[in-house]
């Protein structure tokens, strides 16, 4: 089967959907701490939904990883370790950044270093850049970082606004903006943030010995996933566990409420486990589409990381007007919030057509 760019940049889109969706079932979960959710929502996106979907998806699936070379394994690994770290400081860089500069800086560094850098270190990249095509999708590069700083403004516009609607007491505390120590977050978690694509590019070898297995093209990453969301689990398994100890929240799963949520009726444990579920698989089912996609890019597939992290930003963004976030902003605000979105989609765009003139 012939690469299909345009088919690539719909299964992308996909799958920034899926990501963007995650977290709309998370807030409906009721009286758990954000350590339970987080790591039950998990279980589903790092270790159930990945196996499943690679049993389901794959052939011999067990044979496939066993037959790889060992260091394969550890390095997609620690390549997940290291984005899972990533994920955990982005909240950081919101608090001594704020949200414009934050994400501008982190979102930035994680999608030119996720994109760039594998074929970087793969000693690939002099190749990519001599081929057909190769300036529209570094000019589609650009415009996806162009689009994130706009969506951040446009963000940072929105939380000012609406705080002096609420009245000066809502306003959000600027105590403990830090720009240095802010800075310095910020780059250690776009950098290891884009630690996935990484390890995502270090599961070739996987990849091939799944083709060999007689998996079909638009299968033959999902075992790559089992691997890299492995290390993924594991950091935010060691954060939410230093939490639930800390907060004495375990007994949240078994339905006993924690003294945060104490006198506050009693949880439903049912809905809570099924919401966590839903979330969590559809978490995992950005990177389900993801391998997908960038089975579709052909030759540069390299580029599926950008279009990625332009999916996530754009329908995080239409979630926000979907959810009445962005209702009593400035007609100029939302104007700029749309000029991203509008960014973000021409982006997608250009790099479609310089993968089309790649084949």
């Amino acid at each position: 089967m012939n690469p299909n760019p345009l088919l690539g940049v719909l299964f992308h889109w996909l799958g920034g959907l899926s990501s963007a969706s995650f977290y709309v079932p998370y807030k409906r979960i009721r009286l758990w701490s954000w350590e339970i959710f987080w790591l039950t929502g998990g279980v589903f996106s790092w270790i159930l939904a990945p196996w499943i979907g690679a049993f389901i998806g794959s052939k011999d699936l067990i044979n496939v990883l066993t037959s790889v070379p060992s260091h394969t394994l550890l390095i997609c690994y620690l390549c997940g370790a290291g984005w899972g770290l990533g994920g955990l400081t982005f909240g950081l860089t919101m608090r001594y950044l704020g949200l414009s500069l934050g994400m501008a800086v982190a979102l930035g560094l994680t999608t030119v270093i996720g994109t760039v850098g594998p074929p970087i270190f793969q000693g690939t990249f002099g190749e990519l850049i001599a081929k057909p095509g190769s300036a529209y999708t570094f000019i589609g590069i650009a415009v996806v970082v162009l689009g994130i700083v706009i969506v951040a403004l446009a963000g940072n516009a929105k939380e000012k606004q609406l705080a002096n609607v609420a009245g000066d007491a809502s306003a959000p505390d600027r105590g403990e903006f830090d720009l240095k120590k802010g800075f310095l977050i910020a780059v250690f978690s776009g950098v290891m943030s884009s630690f996935f694509a990484f390890g995502l590019a270090a599961g070739d070898p996987i990849r091939e010995a799944t083709a060999a297995a007689g998996t079909g093209p638009l299968w033959v990453g999902l075992p790559v996933l089992c691997v890299v969301l492995a290390g993924g689990f594991t950091t935010n398994f060691l954060w939410c566990l230093y939490l639930i100890l800390k907060n004495k929240s375990a007994g949240e799963w078994g339905g006993t409420l924690s003294k945060v949520h104490a006198g506050q009726g009693k949880a439903p444990l049912m809905a809570n486990y099924l919401l966590a579920a839903l979330g969590g698989t559809l978490w995992y089912f950005q990177f389900f589409f993801y391998t997908m996609g960038e089975s579709q890019m052909g030759k540069f597939g390299f580029s599926s990381w950008t279009l990625h992290m332009a999916s996530i930003i754009l329908f995080s963004t239409l979630w926000g007007f979907a959810l009445k976030e962005w209702k009593g902003t400035a007609n100029k605000t939302r104007f700029m919030v749309w000029l991203g979105i509008g960014t973000l989609i021409i982006s997608t765009v250009i790099i479609g057509i310089g993968n089309m003139v790649a084949q």
